[in-house]
């Protein structure tokens, strides 16, 4: 039995009927305590408890990605990256595993160091802005039960890159941290699209030295016009200041991309990330179609999903997403790493994302339906399939659809 999914979640979704963002900044409250008061020893053996329960060690679950100097690990097929006259090659990463705390969860980066307890191999905080801002009106975070799914238009509400960073620096000093942190930038909705560039600049510079990788995400459908600043040349100003600024760092940046792009704006998504010598790509954020859904009247407004704005994300993503990592496998050779996200509640969720081309995954909404215990489960089924066909190392699955 399942408590979480068989008691609490029918209780708390259809029963009380809580909202779900109330919700939200509870855990957040809860996880942030215990986080920055981690040398009190109730706090301390709480997260060991946590520990103990949901998650999982294999060394067969472990990568290093951009690891270019050893040729080992997913993303070793890449050549040393250049930007200009320099070469940047991008620091190594170690993942204990391959699932990620999606960002938009730890949106202020002020619980980094529980994640680990829950399972995960990495967290990705944020979207971060250079600027506080308050996100969109409310209600603005739903449950769409019927399709095991979310819609959000949040709006990237977080208090601000240099809030960020002084969360992050006090836990560096509270404690080493326990799993890499990727750091996810978006544009402050006060900036002009013309000035895109120097807020996402600003961010970086106030952050660079706290993440383990970084995110450009252009791809949000809840900032007015964000989506513009995939196409191109608005991309490649982005990239370009960002990795000006990263040739001492050497950090590694992705930029994370829309479900709802055509074929031919992937791949001039991949020209510009290749051009700039980026270390992946996060496929995929929210869409914002709304075909097949069964949820058809949101109860809080009593409106047409169709008619309501936002993000879907959940299993509805799921296909989708999936096709998207197939093609910049495809279109890269394997040599660009992706992580993959939308609609992971499963190990055959994951499998099929990894062997499609995914080196790494992401969960949230996944996270939110089926509850502590999944991220286990996850793992526990990849060690299964890794056993019955054979393989040592997850990295090994990477792509393995394609042979």
């Amino acid at each position: 039995m399942d408590i979480y999914q068989d008691v609490l979640r029918p209780i708390v979704f259809s029963g009380l009927k809580t909202d779900p963002e109330f919700l939200h900044k509870q855990f957040m409250q809860i996880s942030t305590w215990l986080d920055c008061h981690i040398d009190r020893p109730l706090n301390s053996w709480i997260l060991n408890q946590l520990q103990q329960n949901f998650s999982i060690a294999d060394a067969r679950l472990e990568q290093t990605l951009w690891d270019y100097q050893n040729h080992t690990g997913a993303g070793s097929e890449n050549s040393s990256p250049t930007f200009g006259s320099s070469v940047i090659i991008p620091q190594s990463v170690v993942f204990k595993n391959p699932m990620g705390l999606a960002a938009g969860f730890d949106k202020n980066g002020t619980a980094s160091g529980v994640w680990s307890s829950f399972g995960f191999g990495y967290a990705e905080l944020g979207t971060v802005t250079l600027h506080p801002q308050p996100g969109n009106p409310t209600p603005r975070l739903f449950r769409l039960l019927a399709d095991q799914a979310a819609l959000n238009r949040m709006g990237f509400n977080n208090d601000g890159a240099a809030a960020m960073a002084t969360a992050l620096t006090a836990a560096l000093q509270r404690r080493p941290r326990p799993i890499p942190i990727g750091v996810n930038l978006g544009k402050s909705k006060v900036t002009p699209l013309e000035e895109a560039a120097a807020d996402y600049l600003g961010s970086f510079r106030l952050l660079k030295d706290l993440g383990d990788y970084f995110v450009v995400n252009v791809s949000s459908p809840n900032t007015p016009g964000l989506r513009t600043l995939q196409d191109a040349p608005m991309l490649s100003a982005i990239l370009s200041a960002l990795q000006q600024e990263n040739q001492n760092a050497n950090k590694p940046i992705l930029v994370k991309i829309a479900p709802d792009l055509e074929w031919d704006a992937i791949l001039d998504v991949l020209d510009v990330t290749l051009s700039h010598n980026l270390a992946g790509i996060i496929a995929t954020n929210t869409t914002i179609k709304r075909e097949g859904l069964k949820t058809q009247i949101l109860r809080e407004t009593g409106n047409l999903v169709k008619d309501e704005a936002g993000g879907i994300s959940g299993a509805p993503l799921k296909g989708r997403s999936t096709e998207v990592i197939r093609f910049i496998r495809k279109e890269t050779k394997g040599k660009l790493p992706i992580m993959g996200v939308g609609g992971i509640f499963t190990a055959d969720d994951a499998w099929e994302k990894i062997t499609a081309g995914a080196c790494l995954l992401q969960t949230y909404t996944g996270w939110i339906y089926q509850g502590p215990f999944m991220v286990k489960r996850i793992l526990q089924g990849l060690l299964v399939k890794l056993e019955e066909r054979g393989l040592s190392n997850i990295s090994q699955a990477v792509g393995l659809e394609e042979n």
